[in-house]
């Protein structure tokens, strides 16, 4: 896996005037790391890769379609404690530069 997304939001950042495609792009950032073979979802609210990769597509596709999908969703997926912080600590890529890099990016979007 490439993380392509996640590697250019990591590198260029957001585009503070565009935010509808800066979102779309921290979201597949998201996609790329809940895609990573071998991640492990225990703590994770997700049951397994399937159901992360549906909630984001699903928010995704709102987003594509003109409608802001709930604040509450989104953020719960990047906060401290949230699903990918809590999938990235237990697959063992926790304090990467790609998941610290997401978060950091939706904290400033």
């Amino acid at each position: 896996m490439n993380l392509e997304r996640t590697k250019k939001l990591i590198h260029e950042g957001i585009n503070r005037d565009n935010p509808k495609e800066s979102l779309i792009h921290i979201l597949e950032s998201a996609l790329e790391l809940v895609s990573i073979p071998g991640n492990e979802f225990c703590w994770s609210s997700w049951e397994d890769g399937n159901e992360a990769q549906q909630e984001i597509l699903g928010l995704i596709s709102s987003v594509k379609n003109g409608d802001l999908p709930d604040r509450v969703k989104v953020s719960v997926i990047f906060a401290p404690t949230g699903s990918l912080q809590e999938l990235s600590m237990s697959s063992g890529w926790g304090v990467s530069s790609e998941m610290s890099g997401t978060s950091r990016f939706f904290g400033k979007f």
